[in-house]
């Protein structure tokens, strides 16, 4: 096979596996010697506490790609070449040291990755060297699916059917990486001392191998093998955060240690085989690929509501707004299952998909906090932290974003407590100190009888905190705030 490229380098950034992966592939047919890197992108790291287990998450997996590439050259000398730099900068220096004529990278589309991109791109081609990215974390993205008027679908429902309807095998298949393998060139002398340490990168160990997190594409194929086996029943077990029914894989999609093509792929399959489970988990991924075309087409949602109308809100500010944003963050609202969820995220990172919207609406229509606090808040703290979903879902909870929950639709702690965790197995797992409360009384403890409260050891005020605000009367602001928003909605 005539190959274009004598050198290429591989740009490994989001997509932490060797299987499946578009960039990769196309590296790999069009060079006849093609060396790996990833950057820890100073640019990224140096904003970052020390202890963050997103590092240390991408660390591990970065260990186990090294082995994948070396496996897949079939040669101990390959592997892939880390560096601790700027990337925009280290880059294009990288490529002409290595006497690449092509860099090869996978899409990503948040705005300031485009920005690092479009540098990069200028760079080299200053020198002389192309640069070729891929769609790899999208089955569908950019322009690939538009309105007949030819414009980007801002409304779910439409643009999923579009999605179901232009999906095929095409678009699902995986990219034979294993047959080029052999086109992995060793590692220059100099470059081959491997991934650094976490002390190395300036960070400290977090908990991630306390919470026993699988990391690695290897993390994220047994996870997906896993939840494949009770796909089925994913409709009835995804709402319960006591109940094993997610699929747990955000992180892994976040990073690519595991293909969107294979898990839409399987799920589709599934679902057309007649399993309910599998068509609402695909539907689920079909949100992640709507809101990715979204924050390209609309870039100021980053910043913006994607509504104009919705950034006309006056939220709630100064010291008291400051207090009750620090009640919500630290989990002492008095409301146990908003607290159990910010515990959730706080101890390990993650937070179940239905406490995100509840403690989202609690936040931004229960407090009148502002949802971009909260939004960096978890950009902050989420393992699986990504831009556009992130953004997707606070706009959806506070009705400012494209096909969101009205605004006059608020979620009641309370009764979203009483409905998916009703017997308190959640709430007692991150609340210890409310675990000896019976079921009827822990979902709103300042409603217990004295004797209740007094019996399982709870001091409200104390042990644990009364509620902040009430939600009736929250409920009621919040209406009256969101009115700017009902003058700039079109008549009827």
């Amino acid at each position: 096979m005539n190959k274009p490229y004598a050198c290429g380098l591989m740009w490994f950034r989001r997509d932490l596996r060797a299987h499946d992966n578009a960039a990769l592939f196309h590296a790999l047919k069009g060079c006849r010697q093609l060396h790996c890197v990833f950057v820890f992108d100073r640019a990224i790291l140096d904003a970052l506490p020390r202890r963050d287990r997103r590092v240390e998450f991408i660390r591990e997996s970065l260990v186990a790609l090294d082995a994948e590439l070396r496996a897949l050259a079939g040669q101990a000398g390959a592997g892939l070449i880390v560096r601790h730099a700027t990337a925009a900068a280290e880059i294009p220096a990288l490529a002409q040291a290595l006497g690449a004529q092509a860099v090869f990278a996978n899409h990503d589309y948040e705005p300031q990755a485009a920005e690092r991109d479009a540098r990069v791109r200028g760079a080299l081609a200053e020198a002389g060297i192309a640069l070729h990215t891929s769609k790899d974390q999208a089955v569908f993205e950019r322009d690939e699916l538009l309105t007949q008027a030819g414009k980007p679908y801002a409304v779910f429902t439409p643009y999923k059917n579009a999605w179901l309807g232009k999906v095929d095998a095409f678009y699902l298949k995986p990219y034979p990486v294993q047959r080029y393998g052999a086109a992995l060139a060793p590692r220059p002398e100099g470059q081959r001392a491997g991934v650094p340490t976490l002390q190395a990168l300036g960070f400290e160990s977090t908990n991630l191998a306390e919470l026993r997190m699988p990391t690695g594409a290897g993390g994220g194929q047994a996870l997906a093998a896993d939840f494949l086996e009770r796909i089925d029943r994913y409709h009835e077990t995804r709402d319960f955060p006591a109940v094993k029914g997610p699929s747990y894989l955000s992180v892994h999609l976040r990073f690519g240690t595991v293909s969107i093509r294979h898990l839409a792929g399987a799920a589709h399959r599934l679902a057309a085989e007649g399993s309910h489970g599998a068509a609402v988990w695909l539907g689920e991924l079909i949100w992640r690929d709507f809101y990715f075309q979204i924050l390209h087409h609309f870039p100021h949602v980053a910043q913006r509501s994607f509504k104009p109308g919705y950034d006309a809100i006056r939220w709630e500010h100064g010291k008291h707004a400051d207090a009750l944003f620090q009640a919500w963050c630290e989990g002492c609202t008095g409301y146990p299952l908003v607290d159990a969820a910010m515990a959730q995220l706080n101890q390990t990172g993650y937070m179940h998909n239905r406490l995100r919207m509840v403690v989202a609406s609690f936040l931004c229509k229960d407090l009148g906090i502002d949802w971009r606090r909260g939004e960096r808040y978890f950009a902050e703290h989420l393992n699986d932290y990504d831009l556009a979903a992130n953004n997707g879902g606070w706009q959806w909870a506070s009705s400012s974003g494209c096909d969101a929950q009205p605004w006059f639709r608020i979620f009641n702690p309370v009764s979203q407590s009483q409905k998916f965790d009703a017997d308190g197995r959640f709430i007692r797992r991150y609340l210890p100190q409310l675990g000896r409360l019976p079921a009827g009384a822990l979902h709103a403890p300042w409603l217990a009888m004295p004797v209740e409260l007094a019996a399982a050891g709870v001091a409200l005020g104390d042990s644990y905190p009364r509620p902040v605000v009430q939600h009736d009367a929250a409920r009621a602001q919040t209406l009256a705030r969101y009115a700017v928003v009902r003058k700039t909605l079109p008549k009827k």
